[in-house]
């Protein structure tokens, strides 16, 4: 089994309920993320995807759809808080579809961290 790693960064506010009195309070957060892909196999040229078409699919997700965002805004999480888990989650998932219809490796997301800071992450694990 490989795996590969690519992180980038995003600007992003939200606002929590029912989890702590200071997470009740508009407040951003300058976050990190990590997504990892994981296959079997590795093609021709011996790798198991280009690392520009992960970071692409990436970019798609988290610059165009989180970036500099009030996250309880959009509807993605008209139903739930954005909570760094829901976060994860979400990207986890608009990758992998990123990945199936463009990419068509052989590959899945495998775990995606999202940061909310230096010392506090969610990991979704697919």
């Amino acid at each position: 089994m490989f795996e590969l790693k690519v992180k980038t960064r995003f600007a992003g506010a939200h606002q929590l309920t029912m989890v702590g009195q200071k997470c009740e309070n508009l407040h951003g957060h300058n976050w990190h993320i990590e997504v990892c892909v994981a296959g079997e196999k590795l093609n021709s040229a011996g790798v198991l995807v280009d690392f520009g078409d992960i970071k692409k699919a990436v970019r798609q997700v988290v610059d165009g759809e989180l970036d500099h965002k009030f996250l309880n805004e959009l509807e993605m999480f008209n139903d739930s808080q954005p909570t760094s888990e829901r976060i994860a989650v979400y990207i986890a998932q608009r990758v992998q579809s990123y990945i199936n219809t463009g990419i068509k490796e052989n590959i899945k997301v495998s775990k995606v961290m999202a940061w909310e800071s230096d010392d506090a992450c969610a990991t979704y694990f697919p």
